[in-house]
Protein backbone atom coordinates (compact mmCIF):
# COMPACT_ATOMS: atom_id res chain seq x y z
CA UNK A 1 0.00 0.00 0.00
CA UNK A 2 1.22 3.16 -0.96
CA UNK A 3 2.48 5.85 1.61
CA UNK A 4 1.53 9.29 1.76
CA UNK A 5 4.00 12.03 2.27
CA UNK A 6 2.47 14.57 4.46
CA UNK A 7 4.89 17.16 5.52
CA UNK A 8 8.28 18.68 4.07
CA UNK A 9 10.58 17.03 6.57
CA UNK A 10 9.12 13.20 5.11
CA UNK A 11 9.61 14.41 1.85
CA UNK A 12 12.92 16.03 2.48
CA UNK A 13 14.09 12.03 4.17
CA UNK A 14 13.37 11.23 0.49
CA UNK A 15 14.99 14.19 -1.35
CA UNK A 16 17.83 15.76 -0.22
CA UNK A 17 17.89 19.81 -0.14
CA UNK A 18 19.35 21.36 -3.53
CA UNK A 19 22.64 23.07 -3.88
CA UNK A 20 22.62 26.81 -2.95
CA UNK A 21 23.02 27.99 -6.36
CA UNK A 22 20.16 26.16 -7.49
CA UNK A 23 17.71 26.96 -4.28
CA UNK A 24 18.47 30.54 -4.73
CA UNK A 25 18.33 30.39 -8.61
CA UNK A 26 15.36 33.05 -8.68
CA UNK A 27 15.23 36.59 -9.68
CA UNK A 28 12.85 38.94 -9.24
CA UNK A 29 12.66 40.69 -12.52
CA UNK A 30 12.89 40.27 -16.43
CA UNK A 31 17.41 40.47 -17.06
CA UNK A 32 18.92 41.41 -20.58
CA UNK A 33 18.92 37.71 -21.63
CA UNK A 34 15.71 36.35 -20.28
CA UNK A 35 13.96 39.48 -22.12
CA UNK A 36 15.57 37.85 -25.01
CA UNK A 37 14.02 34.17 -24.17
CA UNK A 38 10.65 35.77 -24.30
CA UNK A 39 11.14 37.54 -27.28
CA UNK A 40 12.02 34.48 -29.06
CA UNK A 41 9.32 32.14 -27.70
CA UNK A 42 5.88 32.23 -29.77
CA UNK A 43 4.25 29.53 -27.05
CA UNK A 44 3.89 29.70 -23.28
CA UNK A 45 1.68 28.07 -20.78
CA UNK A 46 -0.03 30.08 -18.69
CA UNK A 47 -1.26 28.52 -15.04
CA UNK A 48 -4.17 30.64 -12.89
CA UNK A 49 -6.22 29.48 -10.17
CA UNK A 50 -9.65 30.46 -9.34
CA UNK A 51 -10.30 31.84 -5.36
CA UNK A 52 -11.18 28.16 -4.14
CA UNK A 53 -7.65 26.93 -5.75
CA UNK A 54 -8.72 25.26 -9.12
CA UNK A 55 -6.12 25.54 -10.94
CA UNK A 56 -6.67 25.80 -15.27
CA UNK A 57 -2.92 25.64 -17.63
CA UNK A 58 -3.93 27.99 -20.71
CA UNK A 59 -1.17 27.07 -24.09
CA UNK A 60 -0.65 30.62 -25.88
CA UNK A 61 0.78 31.03 -28.84
CA UNK A 62 1.69 33.54 -31.14
CA UNK A 63 4.52 34.76 -32.89
CA UNK A 64 8.02 35.44 -31.82
CA UNK A 65 7.78 38.83 -30.17
CA UNK A 66 4.06 38.71 -29.19
CA UNK A 67 4.80 39.08 -25.66
CA UNK A 68 5.94 42.53 -24.69
CA UNK A 69 8.69 43.12 -22.17
CA UNK A 70 7.24 46.78 -20.22
CA UNK A 71 10.02 46.93 -17.94
CA UNK A 72 11.79 44.70 -16.00
CA UNK A 73 9.29 44.35 -13.80
CA UNK A 74 6.57 43.48 -16.32
CA UNK A 75 5.17 41.38 -19.47
CA UNK A 76 2.24 42.13 -21.12
CA UNK A 77 0.09 40.00 -23.98
CA UNK A 78 -2.83 40.00 -26.34
CA UNK A 79 -6.15 38.02 -25.17
CA UNK A 80 -6.63 36.20 -28.65
CA UNK A 81 -9.75 35.37 -29.54
CA UNK A 82 -11.07 31.38 -28.55
CA UNK A 83 -14.17 29.54 -27.06
CA UNK A 84 -15.04 32.88 -24.63
CA UNK A 85 -15.19 30.89 -22.02
CA UNK A 86 -12.90 33.41 -20.11
CA UNK A 87 -11.11 30.61 -17.69
CA UNK A 88 -7.96 32.24 -17.22
CA UNK A 89 -9.56 36.17 -16.96
CA UNK A 90 -11.97 34.62 -14.66
CA UNK A 91 -9.59 33.27 -12.38
CA UNK A 92 -7.16 36.60 -12.33
CA UNK A 93 -10.50 37.94 -11.28
CA UNK A 94 -10.43 36.23 -8.15
CA UNK A 95 -7.05 35.50 -8.01
CA UNK A 96 -4.21 37.15 -9.35
CA UNK A 97 -1.66 35.04 -8.64
CA UNK A 98 -0.31 33.07 -11.84
CA UNK A 99 2.58 31.59 -13.53
CA UNK A 100 4.33 31.47 -17.08
CA UNK A 101 6.57 28.72 -18.79
CA UNK A 102 8.19 30.00 -22.00
CA UNK A 103 8.94 27.38 -24.71
CA UNK A 104 11.48 28.21 -27.74
CA UNK A 105 11.33 25.32 -30.94
CA UNK A 106 13.97 22.69 -30.99
CA UNK A 107 15.51 24.37 -27.25
CA UNK A 108 15.07 22.54 -24.29
CA UNK A 109 15.74 24.90 -21.55
CA UNK A 110 12.95 26.90 -20.37
CA UNK A 111 11.73 30.21 -18.53
CA UNK A 112 9.56 29.95 -15.69
CA UNK A 113 8.14 33.19 -14.39
CA UNK A 114 5.80 33.66 -11.44
CA UNK A 115 3.96 36.90 -10.43
CA UNK A 116 0.65 38.91 -10.25
CA UNK A 117 -1.38 38.98 -13.65
CA UNK A 118 -4.40 42.09 -14.18
CA UNK A 119 -6.40 42.87 -17.37
CA UNK A 120 -6.08 45.64 -19.25
CA UNK A 121 -8.59 47.47 -21.80
CA UNK A 122 -7.22 50.88 -24.07
CA UNK A 123 -3.58 50.30 -23.01
CA UNK A 124 -1.34 52.16 -25.16
CA UNK A 125 0.97 49.41 -26.78
CA UNK A 126 -1.88 47.17 -27.96
CA UNK A 127 -1.61 48.09 -31.69
CA UNK A 128 2.12 46.14 -30.84
CA UNK A 129 0.43 43.30 -30.74
CA UNK A 130 -1.66 43.58 -33.38
CA UNK A 131 -1.00 40.37 -35.49
CA UNK A 132 -2.38 40.00 -39.26
CA UNK A 133 -3.99 43.12 -39.04
CA UNK A 134 -6.05 42.06 -35.73
CA UNK A 135 -5.51 44.35 -32.32
CA UNK A 136 -6.54 42.55 -29.41
CA UNK A 137 -9.02 44.41 -27.33
CA UNK A 138 -7.56 43.00 -23.73
CA UNK A 139 -4.09 42.28 -22.74
CA UNK A 140 -2.78 41.09 -19.74
CA UNK A 141 -0.07 42.21 -17.45
CA UNK A 142 2.04 40.07 -15.58
CA UNK A 143 4.14 41.63 -12.84
CA UNK A 144 7.12 39.32 -12.24
CA UNK A 145 7.89 38.23 -8.80
CA UNK A 146 9.83 35.32 -9.89
CA UNK A 147 11.89 34.40 -12.58
CA UNK A 148 14.18 31.57 -13.17
CA UNK A 149 15.92 29.02 -15.98
CA UNK A 150 14.24 25.42 -15.89
CA UNK A 151 16.64 23.12 -17.24
CA UNK A 152 16.04 20.96 -20.38
CA UNK A 153 16.16 17.57 -18.16
CA UNK A 154 12.08 17.09 -19.38
CA UNK A 155 12.71 17.98 -22.86
CA UNK A 156 15.72 15.34 -23.18
CA UNK A 157 13.76 12.34 -21.25
CA UNK A 158 11.12 13.06 -22.91
CA UNK A 159 12.50 13.48 -26.49
CA UNK A 160 10.16 15.72 -27.35
CA UNK A 161 12.26 17.81 -30.47
CA UNK A 162 13.16 14.68 -31.85
CA UNK A 163 10.57 13.94 -34.81
CA UNK A 164 12.29 10.38 -34.83
CA UNK A 165 9.98 9.27 -31.69
CA UNK A 166 6.88 11.06 -32.51
CA UNK A 167 3.97 9.25 -33.07
CA UNK A 168 1.99 7.76 -35.92
CA UNK A 169 -0.61 10.80 -36.32
CA UNK A 170 -3.18 7.38 -36.63
CA UNK A 171 -1.78 5.72 -33.29
CA UNK A 172 -2.98 9.64 -31.54
CA UNK A 173 -7.23 10.44 -31.07
CA UNK A 174 -8.41 13.57 -33.30
CA UNK A 175 -9.57 16.38 -31.39
CA UNK A 176 -13.23 15.18 -33.02
CA UNK A 177 -13.02 11.58 -31.19
CA UNK A 178 -11.96 13.10 -27.99
CA UNK A 179 -15.05 15.00 -28.36
CA UNK A 180 -17.52 12.14 -28.78
CA UNK A 181 -15.55 10.09 -25.66
CA UNK A 182 -15.62 12.90 -23.42
CA UNK A 183 -19.12 14.78 -24.60
CA UNK A 184 -20.93 12.06 -26.12
CA UNK A 185 -21.49 13.90 -29.26
CA UNK A 186 -22.80 11.81 -31.57
CA UNK A 187 -21.65 13.69 -35.12
CA UNK A 188 -18.81 11.90 -36.60
CA UNK A 189 -15.28 12.66 -35.55
CA UNK A 190 -14.53 13.57 -38.83
CA UNK A 191 -17.44 16.68 -39.07
CA UNK A 192 -16.33 17.73 -35.61
CA UNK A 193 -12.08 17.94 -36.87
CA UNK A 194 -12.99 19.67 -40.33
CA UNK A 195 -15.64 22.34 -38.39
CA UNK A 196 -12.43 22.87 -35.59
CA UNK A 197 -9.72 23.44 -38.75
CA UNK A 198 -12.08 25.47 -40.32
CA UNK A 199 -12.61 27.61 -37.30
CA UNK A 200 -8.41 27.60 -36.69
CA UNK A 201 -7.93 28.62 -39.84
CA UNK A 202 -10.52 31.36 -40.20
CA UNK A 203 -10.49 32.80 -36.56
CA UNK A 204 -7.58 32.86 -35.32
CA UNK A 205 -7.14 36.35 -34.38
Amino acid sequence: MAREIRSLSELREIVKEPPRQIADKAIDHIDAESARFVAASPFFLFATADAQGRVDVSPRGDPPGSVLVIDERTLAFGDRKGNRRLDSLTNILEQPQVGMLFVVPGIGDTLRVNGTARIVAEAPYLDALAVEGSTPSLSIEVSVTELYLHCAKAFARSHLWDTGTWPDRDDVPTAGRMARSQLGVRLPARLIDAALRRDARVNRY
